[in-house]
């Protein structure tokens, strides 16, 4: 591996949030902008602001692993993410949540809850519950990051994860929110692109589609047989109903994430920064 030449694309990465932050901080005049962005972002940072945080890095570095363990049974997630995250998120949630936000005046989202139900209770016991439980969820994220940079660039893993932290707080605390979905949609756009150019040529070296499962169903000897012991049937067939393998894949992985994105506030939020139900 390159790594001379895999650090330089990091340094043009880092340089490209770097920008991105810059343009941030520059337009963020106003609390408003900090907390929500203006309410004038445009539909495709939203968008991609949205999947880059729905994504983030438990698809792009967590869900490989978890796909080798559990089979083919997680593009389940995938048929969840797209109908409950994306397609019910926005057609039954988005717009009445901009519209309310803003009718509201709402600048957070424990803010726009306590204002919607009318209770100080609800505001402050959301305020904490996600003061005490996004930190946790922001670890991971950046943990994750961090041992990718440590595997790819061999870097030590306390090095890589000091550096991530103080590029986020910086591009967070100057740029606020904005400062946020400048960096997802840069981010959205390089995971997009990335994931088709690796979808597109693994399939091709596999000689396609059909090909490439088939030799996937023909390594059925190589599967673990401790997964085999726990329900699990192969990599590209579902694990036995009820076994522990199916337990753990249909409740926490498929459903619990899948339909868990309707309650991520770091979502929810999103569709407040818009200009209007047309976005």
């Amino acid at each position: 591996m390159n790594y001379f030449l895999l650090g330089i694309v990091f340094i043009v990465y880092f340089i490209m949030v770097g920008y991105v932050g810059y343009l941030a901080w520059k337009r963020t005049n106003s609390s408003e902008d900090f907390m929500i962005a203006g309410r004038e972002t445009h539909p495709y940072i939203m968008a991609l602001s949205y999947g880059a945080t729905f994504i983030s890095t438990a698809a792009i570095v967590g869900f490989g692993g978890v796909a080798g363990k559990y089979g083919m049974g997680i593009l389940w997630l995938v048929f969840l993410n797209i109908f409950v995250g994306v397609f019910i998120a926005f057609v039954f949630f988005g717009k009445r949540t901009r519209r309310m936000g803003k009718n509201l005046g709402s600048l957070t989202f424990p803010e726009f809850l306590g204002r919607r139900f009318n209770s100080k209770f609800i505001q402050y016991f959301s305020g904490i519950l996600i003061f005490c439980a996004m930190p946790i969820y922001a670890a991971v994220v950046l943990i994750g990051a961090a041992r990718f940079m440590e595997s790819s660039l061999m870097l030590d893993f306390n090095l890589a994860l000091l550096v991530l932290a103080v590029v986020i707080c910086a591009y967070v605390l100057f740029g606020g929110l904005k400062g946020v979905m400048y960096t997802d949609a840069l981010q959205g756009t390089i995971m997009f692109v990335g994931m088709i150019i690796l979808l597109v040529f693994i399939y091709w070296v596999l000689g396609g589609v059909t090909e490439a499962n088939t030799a996937l169903t023909n390594m059925a000897s190589l599967y673990p047989p401790d997964a085999i012991a726990e329900g699990g049937t192969g990599w590209t067939s579902f694990p036995t109903l009820g076994s522990p393998f199916w337990w753990s894949l249909v409740t926490t992985t498929i459903m619990g994430v899948g339909i868990g994105a309707l309650a991520q506030p770091q979502l929810a939020v999103r569709f407040m920064t818009v200009k209007s139900n047309k976005e």
